[in-house]
């Protein structure tokens, strides 16, 4: 029997798609902003950019594979983007924290929680097979 994949789902599986691949092309610009930075002269903040888009890519990258992987309902993908979400929240705080930049931090940890809360209902958890 094929499992029924929620409509939320589908929605997460194609938002984290289009999120990926933005953090992918985020985490490329942020990659050559750090080193002309460093080409410049200014090496903290050419570092603070390779860092940041290299983190930016590893994170839009897992967003495509969690993508595919809820597509599928495989349960490794619910872990995945369980993960993911945690991680999130925890870089909108250190960044709200170390730049005083909470609005948009604030709607990121928001919707970060809100996806976390609904992949653990019973229904989503059931249909990736984690209950």
């Amino acid at each position: 029997m094929e499992k029924k994949r929620p409509t939320g789902v589908t929605i997460i599986a194609i938002l984290a798609v289009i999120g990926g691949i933005l953090g992918i092309i985020g985490g490329v610009g942020l990659l050559g902003l750090g080193a002309v930075g460093a080409g410049l002269g200014e090496l903290g903040a050419g570092l603070s950019a390779i860092i940041l888009g290299l983190v930016t890519l590893v994170i839009g990258a897992a967003e495509i594979v969690f993508a595919i992987g809820a597509w599928s309902l495989k349960s490794w993908a619910w872990t995945l983007g369980v993960t993911i979400l945690i991680i999130s929240i925890l870089l909108s705080v250190i960044y709200g924290v170390l730049y005083g930049s909470w609005g948009s931090q604030i709607v990121s940890i928001i919707i970060s929680a809100a996806i976390l809360y609904y992949l653990n209902t019973r229904h989503v958890k059931e249909a990736f097979g984690k209950v």
